[in-house]
């Protein structure tokens, strides 16, 4: 039980159907489709894209997802993977040739093929109830009628809007200038794209003049990109990968996401007694920091395409985490063993919807950085995810860019049963931090006895790029004590990630849901 006589967000239980996500536009949308008989599938399509209105900086339809599935109140789960994937003309010999050594954010040869529509449509297809335009109708509407903006979104816009250029200057921005809080974005432009998906399916979006415009903006740009490219693009149902902590199972998407680094960094903090810990203390921080920089050495060694990748069963093997945690100092920071592979403000969307049947999804949605590419379809204002910059240019590397291949992901939805037979969809926004926020979340519940929404509440640190990143939320004596173990701390702008959850008790069925504070959503139940 939280403190009342403390600021805080009282968790949120509910018997029928809920959402938590990032928006409270998006959650009450998602319940609106639960209660007009949708199922959690049609609740999830619905909030998701209207996601892309609501926060145009983290997401959109020029974007990826993953997903994974509960069908209904039973022990199958779903992973479905829908990540578009390089234009078949992309040569990391040529960026090489000239001059590159990693590819730019900002620029055509980062933008691959969006995948999200064709998981979407699919999706609903097979797992579906309503007509699609039925889910679509609410994101259409508010694309064209518009949305005011956000107080996250407003910091976001402040933040990174400088990065849009071209048509998503034009599509994007308040004449040039960033929106401001409680200005209104529109998309009209998307709400037709979106009526052509809702009349012709995957079709509307990846064939006809949605596609010509996304490919003749692209060439423009200098991309490779073909129509072929985009009619090509499929989703891919996968096997969820599982992992252990204290007696919880973890469950995740396989590569091309970094699931299994979230399985390995569970696995090494289990080798030390974390609930002897101060949880918000340095011993606890600077062991998380010392799994993450290891952990994370072997995602940026390993995950790539699941097509190139040979060591999935290395990275999520115990006996790999033992190996890992022995190298551990308790009093000293290590070096980063590698450069990370990606650089920082990633943004991405989370939502998950558990409906009356108890059938749950677990849904992540994202273009990437912060307004990805920062470019945008010329007719249909279609902003693209730079996803392309998640691959390497290091010749013969497992996650090297090449035709027709996936990037390495750090998006990853997951789910979570506890001994105690509660099953919970819970998903971290944040980019890389996203696997660390995995393990730190669930460290929180099973170390600690926390509920979701005060293991979301906790404060964040996250060791990235030679610092460690140190939320406010510390103490003061406490950033002392890791820069006396050698961290060299950064306190960042923007808080670390975000996080959403829905538990599912185990015996009485009863929802229970977390939303976090960092940004502007909520859980809504009914």
């Amino acid at each position: 039980m939280r403190d009342f006589h403390q600021p805080g967000r009282s968790a949120v239980f509910a018997g029928s159907g809920m959402c938590a996500t990032s928006h409270p536009l998006a959650a009450k949308t998602a319940v609106s489709l639960l209660e007009a008989g949708g199922n959690a599938v049609d609740a999830a399509i619905g909030a998701a894209i209207l996601l892309g209105f609501c926060e145009p900086q983290a997401t959109g339809i020029g974007g990826d997802m993953f997903a994974l599935v509960r069908p209904g109140d039973s022990d199958e789960i779903i992973g479905l993977h829908a990540s578009g994937r390089a234009p078949a003309g992309l040569s990391a010999d040529g960026l090489r040739a000239k001059g590159l050594g990693v590819i730019p954010l900002n620029d055509a040869a980062a933008v691959t093929v969006p995948g999200a529509i064709d998981g979407f449509c699919r999706l609903h297809g097979d797992h579906g109830r309503m007509p699609l335009a039925d889910i679509l109708a609410p994101a259409i509407h508010y694309a064209e009628t518009g949305i005011p903006v956000a107080p996250r979104v407003a910091l976001d816009y402040a933040e990174n809007g400088g990065v849009l250029s071209g048509a998503g200057r034009d599509h994007f921005t308040n004449g040039g200038a960033p929106l401001a809080l409680g200005q209104i974005f529109r998309a009209p432009g998307q709400a037709e794209v979106l009526r052509k998906v809702a009349a012709d399916g995957r079709a509307g979006f990846y064939e006809g003049e949605v596609a010509a415009d996304m490919v003749a903006s692209l060439q423009a740009l200098g991309g490779t990109h073909t129509e072929e490219d985009f009619a090509a693009t499929a989703c891919t149902y996968v096997d969820p990968i599982r992992g252990s902590y204290r007696g919880a199972e973890l469950i995740e998407l396989p590569p091309n996401g970094q699931g299994a680094t979230a399985i390995l960094l569970a696995h090494i903090l289990e080798t030390f007694d974390i609930a002897s810990m101060d949880p918000w203390g340095v011993d606890r921080a600077h062991i998380e920091a010392e799994a993450t920089k290891l952990a994370y050495d072997a995602r940026n060694r390993f995950i790539a395409d699941p097509d190139h990748m040979t060591r999935l069963g290395h990275m999520i093997d115990p006996a790999t985490a033992r190996s890992l945690a022995a190298l551990i100092d308790p009093d000293r920071a290590m070096p980063d063993p590698a450069p990370l592979s990606e650089a920082v403000h990633k943004d991405t969307v989370y939502l998950t919807v558990v409906d009356r049947d108890r059938m749950a999804v677990s849904m992540i949605y994202s273009i990437f950085h912060s307004f990805g590419s920062g470019l945008a379809s010329d007719r249909f204002g279609i902003l693209f995810q730079n996803r392309g910059a998640g691959f390497t240019l290091e010749e013969g590397h497992p996650n090297e860019a090449g035709p027709g291949k996936r990037p390495l992901h750090t998006i990853i939805p997951a789910m979570l049963k506890t001994p105690d037979g509660a099953i919970m969809p819970f998903g971290v926004m944040g980019g890389a931090y996203q696997a660390t926020g995995h393990a730190r979340f669930i460290s929180n519940i099973m170390d600690f006895g926390l509920s979701p929404q005060a293991a979301i509440d906790a404060p964040r640190s996250f060791a990235e790029a030679g610092a460690l990143k140190i939320e406010r939320g510390y103490a003061e004596a406490v950033r002392s004590g890791l820069e006396a173990k050698g961290h060299r701390l950064d306190i960042p702008t923007l808080p670390i990630g975000g996080a959403q959850a829905i538990r599912i008790d185990g015996e009485t069925g009863v929802l229970e849901g977390g939303s976090d504070p960092r940004k502007d959503g909520c859980a809504i139940g009914y």
